[in-house]
């Protein structure tokens, strides 16, 4: 996994650099101390994955990703401020780390942005309301639309669950949301459709799915409340 750093701190530059160093797929290309270095150097170079602070001189981690929208590169914010976490996950990133960064929770990211990649020898496509079929590598797989348990979004890519395995595709919520079956699925909130006949409970601010606990945004709640037949 190729990866540039993105920071004006040195000695977080440094930090990110030796956490990355002990995980042996990933390869630090190169370490910039500003955005526009970075901007440049991809415009005729791809990476993998970009370690890229929010607040610099000049143009912002939050700016370089609005202008690489086309760039097919995942980025892993890595901050000392809490309060842009929103607007980052609207740019659909990889992760988001406040400093000082953990080791476990570096991890964790990393491990985001791995099966992202890992999922783009994965492509979808819908055919009636019975079936998807994902394509792994040369072999192209059957899942029933009734294996779904719910799907998810992460960054350019969505996630569908089954209680087997997990399928991560290149797309957006907007489309599977077009393509699932209304009759089978419900969008319930800006980063979850799940499966109506899946539904162990209903409760307050969410529900569960497979024993996993998601959120219901309040934008989504009547139309699901109405689907479920709930008085």
């Amino acid at each position: 996994m190729t990866c540039l750093i993105i920071d004006d701190n040195p000695i977080a530059r440094t930090t990110i650099s030796h956490l990355a160093g002990q995980v042996t797929d990933m390869d630090v290309i190169c370490e910039y101390s500003n955005a526009m270095d970075a901007y440049n150097y991809l415009q005729t170079n791809t990476v993998d994955l970009l370690l890229l602070d929010i607040e610099m001189p000049g143009m912002s981690g939050l700016e370089l990703t609005r202008n690489l929208k086309d760039k097919d590169v995942l980025i892993i914010f890595t901050t000392s401020k809490k309060e842009y976490a929103v607007e980052a996950f609207e740019l659909n990133v990889a992760d988001y780390l406040v400093k000082p960064v953990k080791p476990g929770r570096f991890l964790q990211a990393v491990g985001k942005a791995r099966e992202i990649l890992d999922s783009k020898k994965e492509d979808v496509r819908f055919t009636n309301d019975e079936f998807i079929f994902v394509r792994d590598s040369s072999i192209v797989r059957r899942l029933r639309l009734d294996d779904i348990l719910y799907a998810e979004a992460m960054g350019d890519y969505v996630k569908f669950y089954t209680s087997q395995k997990i399928y991560a595709i290149h797309g957006t919520m907007k489309s599977a949301e077009e393509k699932l079956p209304l009759s089978k699925f419900i969008r319930v909130h800006r980063s979850y459709i799940v499966a109506l006949s899946k539904i162990d409970t209903l409760q307050e601010g969410g529900l569960v799915v497979g024993g996993q606990f998601l959120p219901v945004a309040d934008a989504y709640r009547k139309s699901l409340n109405s689907r479920m037949n709930i008085f």
